[in-house]
């Protein structure tokens, strides 16, 4: 099966580098925690780029200051959207451009999404639609149609759930840029209906997988079954030992569950881009919930998930996550990290100490991740 798989990304390769593109077939289902189905393609925006020519960051994510947003929308329209049918709705965000006396208001459009959050929860995720021509010359210009992870109910703590998955997508950022980028928001919800405000959260955009695409040069793969040996070993060490560091089991390469398959246009081999982290054990969500086929019970317990790779890459990955460390825990300091309660941030750090123990104790680095990979060794 491998071997088919890997004809498989050699023929997409080839009719890539000659413009003619690929179908590929999905094989193995994923272990999902949420929901298991089928993965839509996403195709990036310029998905032919050379390795050379990719595109810079949107300058949306060049800062890491909260953006205060005032998002208008028909609150009892967007609550009745309860599946991935549901059409583009009309809205606004107001919003103040850095060095303005003034609010601007631009015309967007936005839809509901997801799968669990769209069933569970008492307001929609939301995917946003920046018309290009709208957002010219504005903060928001390049970022097209990126998910906004709001708020599931209207409370504290479902605040602090979206804080804390923010703080995962940035320490994923903080160990490598092969991820997405994030930036917070404070948004005031708006009734367009009655023109009342509903409520003012956090939330955050996410790079979405077109723009992803285009800046590191490649495309991502709808391409289920990719097993040991079809990834790239060192970036996939790296994606999952983040997941072990934030305590994620909620997650597969092979169904692509909660995982993107890029590959590069430099015919390398591909590599896993991980991705929604409420289920996470540094999350710890109230609804959050383990896989009963896996051999932990409790989110906050970890469980290395990674495919088997020679034991250098581990050393490498290790000394990546070493060296990270002072970076990845002043994240909780800075202006994002410190709109978490002291008593979290405290609670975090412990949890992420407790990982460095393993990863720096050649007996504890060997039994619970080396020897606990998946596949043959």
């Amino acid at each position: 099966m491998i071997e088919h798989r890997l004809s498989q990304w050699r023929l997409w390769m080839v009719s890539t580098l000659l413009g003619l593109g690929a179908a590929v077939c999905a094989v193995q289902p994923a272990v999902a925690q949420k929901q298991q189905g089928s993965v839509k393609k996403v195709k990036a925006d310029k998905p032919d780029r050379a390795p050379d020519d990719t595109a810079p960051l949107a300058k949306f994510f060049e800062s890491e200051e909260p953006l205060p947003i005032t998002l208008t929308l028909n609150v009892k329209r967007i609550r009745g959207d309860k599946d991935d049918t549901a059409p583009w709705r009309d809205a606004t965000i107001t919003y103040t451009p850095p060095g303005a006396s003034a609010p601007e208001v631009l015309p967007l459009k936005l839809k509901t999404h997801g799968i669990w959050r769209l069933n569970h929860c008492d307001f929609p995720p939301i995917r946003l639609d920046f018309s290009k021509d709208n957002t010219k010359k504005t903060i928001f210009s390049g970022l097209n149609k990126p998910k906004l992870t709001n708020f599931c109910r209207d409370d504290d703590t479902y605040e602090r759930y979206v804080l804390q998955e923010l703080q995962a997508y940035r320490i994923y950022w903080t160990v490598t840029h092969d991820s997405h980028a994030v930036r917070a928001l404070k948004v005031t919800y708006v009734d367009s209906a009655s023109g009342k405000p509903l409520t003012t959260r956090y939330a955050f955009i996410q790079e979405d997988p077109g723009r992803l695409s285009a800046r590191l040069g490649g495309k991502i793969l709808d391409i289920k079954g990719a097993g040991p040996g079809d990834t790239q070993a060192g970036k996939m060490v790296l994606m999952s030992l983040f997941q072990y560091l934030v305590g994620n089991t909620d997650w597969s390469i092979s169904g692509l569950h909660n995982v993107e398959l890029f590959a590069r246009n430099d015919g390398t081999d591909p590599f896993p881009i991980a991705r929604d982290f409420d289920f996470a054990g540094l999350v710890n969500a109230r609804y959050a919930t383990v896989d009963p086929r896996l051999k932990v019970r409790v989110v906050r317990d970890r469980l290395y998930r990674g495919y088997c790779v020679p034991n250098e890459e581990y050393s490498k990955a290790f000394a990546v996550f070493d060296a990270k460390k002072d970076a990845i825990y002043a994240l909780y300091h800075d202006k994002v990290g410190s709109l978490l309660p002291a008593d979290m941030v405290s609670e975090s750090l412990k949890y992420f100490d407790d990982f460095y123990k393993t990863i720096d104790n050649p007996k504890n680095a060997k039994s619970d991740i080396i020897e606990a990979c998946v596949g043959k060794r």
